[in-house]
């Protein structure tokens, strides 16, 4: 079974910061995405296993940035300039060892953290 253990979250001022971290039991393609109440689940950024590729949903692009250590199987979240609507929870999750590119699609990822919410308050 494949653990991811995510953390960081928290409240946070319109136009701050904050950095997620999640980490997990190998290397992996690794997405992030998000849940606010009342919403489906939606798709923040991915990375590729090796790290070369990432991508992002339009509403943080910019803002927000992936990367990961693989000597520590650990994705980072950094967020910035954080505005309301970036309230959520925060799921990391892991694609199948078989697959190693990004993807945008939750149906794509096999394993999921347990999420970490993220307030930002106006």
């Amino acid at each position: 079974q494949v653990q991811l253990v995510e953390s960081g979250g928290g409240l946070v001022q319109a136009g701050g910061s904050l950095r997620l971290s999640c980490t997990a039991s190998g290397p992996y393609a690794m997405g992030w995405f998000r849940q606010a109440p009342g919403k489906e689940r939606e798709f923040v950024t991915s990375i590729s296993r090796s790290g070369s590729s990432t991508n992002y949903a339009d509403s943080v692009k910019d803002r927000f940035t992936i990367s990961r250590d693989n000597a520590k199987n650990t994705v980072y979240l950094q967020m910035n300039s954080l505005k309301p609507e970036d309230t959520a929870v925060y799921y990391c999750a892991a694609r199948h060892r078989n697959f190693y590119l990004t993807s945008k699609s939750d149906s794509d990822y096999a394993y999921w953290g347990q999420g970490t919410q993220v307030t930002v308050s106006s």
